[in-house]
């Protein structure tokens, strides 16, 4: 499950799917940006209630054993992270590319993603323009490497294996994509998706992404998923079979009816077949959708705050157990398996978004740019075929970002990592102020400091294993100091509004 922007992330956003919540076009006074960047993150296991982990806190690290003192995970991901310099390829030639499918067979019950009912088969036309918006942007953007490949949703196991051939192969053609590079599809487990896993590998896939998100039949019904138990076990098996140590589970706590008892039986039955990387969501209630209403008259009851705090540690506390390290708020992976295409959005790298409703962050080199811009393709497939047709791409929206949202995205994805933001990385996007100058003589900080909850030392600036579960609390302190302390550019303002009324020219 991701978002297609910092794009759910910012799965949305995601990743993205990832479907990623966007900072574009909003006021740029602090308040109202922290409010807007700080909303990005209401689909984590972050929205659970302060005072539930703030009382729990302490029984909760007692029961874990983890390698670190003070709560500190730093130690943990040591060994977790991607080779070469945190952050390089802000500055080089390298990018991570996101693809959208957004087709769906139905809609869950839950979901408020961009997704459509596809009404004919048109797969050869989305292939036709999926490789011609990736060869547009790519020339855009003069990446000379891309580093890894991303097929998100929508449901990318209903494309057809040779549309992700034909995608891989302009990339290849365009810029560099070495054999080694990370290529991930999301994978819908029925028994059409499992069928065409090992197509999709001869295709040049190397990583799955299975969206099992409950192994409760009655659970799976109630979110309208259009598999069931025995499916998700099986392909999950068969993923594993055909790429032995790069499948990732998403799994979905928080639903209707459950308890924290019946969610770590379920995470123990899943860990008996998963592979080496679990991601953790919580449901969330997004307006509009199926369950939301169901919710909201009174045909269905999620948990309470304090009920989700507790499955959200015990998921943390069992995974541990079994050998998963959690390097992000909602992934956990065990013999390196981390997903490098996601630490790319963490670690605030370039990226290309390909496909209706993706977003991008790059410099448009081949247009003379020098600033990164934050980019939006047109959400409806239709619209956005024909915009791809007649122009080579359909890009809606492009914003410059100047220093200071910049440095807002930096912060806001680096601090998702358990190991924080390192003074090096934080140099490569801020060579004039370093952590400890934005950030250390804050009072607000440093009461998150004597908490525990917050540490800044000689490695960077980071969550312990309690803040972590607590990041939404903490980031809206650290934005208003980082707006405080970071001038804004008002010229790159005037630019981005006047780029964003001429949308429609801009490639």
């Amino acid at each position: 499950m991701f978002v297609s922007d910092i794009g759910f992330l910012l799965r949305n956003a995601c990743c993205c799917s990832t479907g990623v919540k966007e900072n574009l076009g909003v006021s740029h006074r602090v308040e109202s940006r922290k409010n807007v960047l700080i909303d990005l993150f209401q689909h984590t296991v972050t929205k659970m209630m302060k005072r539930t982990l703030l009382e729990g806190s302490r029984a909760v690290r007692r029961s874990v054993s983890v390698r670190c003192s003070s709560g500190d995970l730093s130690d943990v991901t040591a060994t977790m992270t991607e080779p070469g310099p945190a952050g390089s390829s802000h500055l080089s030639g390298e990018a991570s590319l996101y693809v959208h499918w957004p087709y769906c067979l139905r809609r869950c019950s839950y979901c408020n993603f961009n997704k459509y009912i596809p009404r004919s088969d048109n797969n050869h036309i989305m292939t036709e323009c999926l490789q011609q918006e990736t060869e547009t942007l790519l020339q855009l953007s003069q990446v000379s490497c891309i580093t890894s490949v991303f097929f998100g949703g929508g449901t990318p196991s209903l494309a057809h294996p040779s549309t992700i051939a034909a995608v891989l192969e302009t990339v290849s053609r365009r810029a560099h994509l070495s054999d080694k590079a990370e290529v991930t599809l999301e994978v819908n487990p029925t028994p059409a998706g499992m069928s065409k896993l090992e197509d999709y590998c001869r295709a040049g896939v190397n990583r799955f992404s299975i969206g099992v998100q409950s192994l409760q039949d009655e659970d799976l019904k109630i979110l309208e998923r259009d598999h069931n138990t025995q499916n998700a076990l099986q392909t999950v098996v068969e993923a594993r079979r055909q790429c032995p140590g790069r499948v990732s589970v998403d799994v979905m706590f928080g639903r209707p009816k459950q308890s924290v008892e019946s969610w770590e039986r379920e995470l123990s039955e899943l860990l008996k077949v998963c592979d080496d990387h679990v991601s953790l969501y919580q449901l969330t209630l997004e307006r509009g959708t199926q369950l939301f209403k169901q919710v909201q008259r009174g045909e269905l009851s999620v948990p309470a705050d304090d009920v989700t705090a507790a499955m959200y540690q015990s998921a943390r506390r069992i995974l541990h157990e079994h050998g998963f390290l959690q390097y992000e708020v909602s992934n956990f992976a065990r013999h390196n398996a981390v997903s490098h295409h996601n630490m790319s959005y963490w670690k605030g790298r370039q990226y290309i978004g390909v496909g209706p409703g993706a977003h991008g962050r790059f410099v448009p080199r081949g247009e003379g740019g020098v600033m990164r811009e934050a980019r939006t393709q047109t959400l409806e497939p239709d619209v956005w075929i024909h915009e791809v047709q007649q122009r080579g791409h359909g890009t809606r929206r492009r914003i410059q970002l100047g220093p200071l949202e910049l440095l807002e995205e930096v912060l806001l994805m680096g601090m998702r990592m358990t190991e924080g933001i390192t003074h090096q990385h934080w140099q490569l996007f801020s060579s004039q102020m370093g952590l400890d100058e934005v950030f250390g003589t804050s009072m607000e900080v440093q009461e998150l400091l004597k908490s525990g909850h917050l540490i800044l030392d000689d490695r960077g600036l980071r969550c312990s294993w309690d803040g972590l579960a607590l990041l939404d609390s903490i980031l809206p302190a650290l934005l208003l100091e980082l707006g405080n302390r970071i001038p804004e550019n008002p010229q790159s303002h005037r630019v981005a509004n006047a780029q964003k009324e001429k949308t429609s020219t801009l490639v």
